[in-house]
């Protein structure tokens, strides 16, 4: 608890500053060094491949914007410096197939220091590329390392600690250690639960003022890809992406001034992708959510604040699916940190009341939405509403749901109470054919999506030619911490900037909206 409080004080001693991207750039370190991982790169470099690929295919700003990638063999070597992942994916293909190659030509011997040095030269290259990017429009400000291992990430952890501390770490948002665990036997639906947690774990260490995020997977393509899809996630902490308001518990209904109402701050997550924003998927089109449409929310870019007043509970029995329209959002406690750790702290509790007190009572939630849009162009507001449903977690699932105007209608004749046997004996037997399943697995399902995305994106890289690693001249190694990225850089200088990982003094919020207390839910949802 002391270091977090330590970290928000040093964050608030330094300005926000609007950026374009908040997404952070990336190093990726592999350590290869370990003789039991003859297959790793293989699985590795697939699950990165699938995961770029769908970041390159994404419409709008990219959710990847840079990309460093080292291997850490007998000695770190840069198979690729910074480069602005969106247009450049046959290079990073490039040189994933170099990785891919790697367990062909053995293993190296552990030296103890080469991912630490990495680490170093990663961070050095970074430094470097920020300088030239400073006059630009956008300047990338914070990077995250994500350290692959297999080797004990305890002492990985100490090696990080004891060399780190005389690095300039300002840039540094957060490394990852994973230690990486081979298990030839796993099956899909068992990679589920190996996939690495979205949000820090207990195993979090926090040295220097940056956190330091420990996790153990399975050395399979499904939980490295899910690794990797955490990139694509929104990195925005600047502020929240949404205000959940509820009457105070305080008055009756018919007393309770509409000027009273408590607020939950919250963040919005993207359950899935939206295939309409892969390119090339339909018909060719793409598109960008409208932010300013009333009938739809937006998790991903997190530009606009929405707010959604709570009107109504329902019996979860009584809303039918298919007035329930959209992609599903999750809806979880803000990690905004401009909000004091108090207000974190009493918000997030405040959450997790709510989720429990509607899970007991088996309830959802009719909310309406606030229009946004204040333009001429609308000159009459319009009002969309969701459905909020709670679930056996600390989220909640968020749905439009249908209002009058787009409603059709349509007959539910009743069901027959009996069939003739002659078309009743063959509907059993078709069904008794079947496999069932308990639940819905999607990781079992695939749809050849990546091949596509994959040939669509692939563009040959002119005048380079793959050649044999014993062919090819010799790379340079770096040396007290620079990389042959110091000489490449300057032709990569296109970088969309993440937010600034510092926080200014928490700003004021309107006095009519306040944290809602577990102890006021009772009160509101009777």
């Amino acid at each position: 608890m002391n270091s977090r409080k330590l970290l928000s004080e040093a964050r608030r001693t330094f300005p926000a500053t609007k950026v374009h991207c908040q997404q952070p750039a990336r190093i990726l370190i592999v350590d290869v060094t370990s003789p039991s991982q003859t297959n790793a790169c293989s699985v590795l470099s697939e699950a990165l491949e699938n995961t770029l690929c769908l970041a390159c295919a994404l419409t709008g700003t990219c959710r990847v914007p840079l990309l460093s990638l080292y291997v850490v063999q007998n000695q770190q070597e840069c198979l690729l410096p910074f480069t602005q992942v969106k247009e450049n994916f046959a290079r990073i293909q490039a040189c994933i197939s170099e990785l891919r190659s790697l367990p062909r030509e053995g293993c190296f011997p552990q030296r103890g220091h080469g991912v630490v040095q990495a680490v170093q030269d990663g961070l050095q290259q970074f430094k470097q590329y920020s300088r030239h990017t400073a006059a630009g429009s956008s300047t990338n400000s914070s990077v995250e390392i994500t350290i692959l291992t297999s080797q004990s990430s305890k002492e990985m952890v100490k090696q990080l600690e004891k060399k780190l501390k005389e690095i300039d770490l300002v840039s540094l948002r957060r490394i990852q250690v994973i230690e990486v665990l081979k298990r030839d036997f796993l099956e899909p639906e068992d990679a589920e639960q190996c996939m690495p947690a979205e949000e820090p774990s207990s195993n979090d260490v926090a040295i220097l003022g940056m956190d330091i995020d420990v996790q153990t997977i399975e050395d399979n393509v499904i939980s490295l890809e899910m690794l990797f899809k955490t990139w694509l996630h929104d990195y925005g902490t600047e502020r929240e992406h949404l205000h959940l308001l509820l009457p105070s518990g305080g008055f009756s209904r018919a007393t309770a001034p509409r000027t009273t109402l408590m607020c939950l701050k919250c963040d919005l997550q993207e359950r899935l992708l939206d295939p309409a924003l892969l390119s090339g998927t339909a018909d060719g089109t793409m598109r960008a959510v409208d932010l300013n449409s009333p009938c739809q929310m937006a998790a991903w870019p997190a530009t606009v604040l929405y707010k959604l007043q709570v009107v109504k509970a329902l019996k979860s029995e009584g809303v039918c699916e298919s007035v329930l329209y959209g992609l599903p959002f999750i809806i979880k406690p803000t990690t905004c940190w401009q909000l004091d750790w108090d207000e974190l702290e009493i918000n997030q509790h405040s959450f997790h009341a709510l989720c429990h007190s509607l899970l007991k009572r088996k309830w959802m939630l009719l909310a309406k939405r606030e229009p946004q849009n204040t333009s001429p162009n609308w000159n009459v507001m319009v009002h969309s509403y969701y459905i909020i449903i709670p679930s056996d977690s600390a989220t909640l699932l968020v749905k439009a749901v249908a209002i009058r105007e787009l409603l059709l209608p349509s007959t539910f004749p009743a069901l027959l109470a009996e069939q003739p046997e002659r078309v009743h004996g063959p509907i059993e037997s078709a069904l008794n054919s079947l496999e069932v399943e308990v639940a819905y697995n999607p990781l079992h399902l695939k749809s050849n999506l990546y091949k596509y995305l994959k040939s669509m994106l692939y563009k040959p890289l002119q005048r380079q030619q793959a050649q044999p690693r014993d062919q090819r001249p010799e790379r340079h190694q770096p040396k007290q911490h620079q990389s042959r990225a110091k000489a490449t850089v300057a032709p990569l200088l296109m970088a969309p900037s993440p937010a600034q990982v510092f926080r200014p003094p928490a700003v004021r919020r309107d006095s009519c909206e306040r944290s809602l207390l577990p102890k006021e839910y009772d009160e509101f949802l009777q």
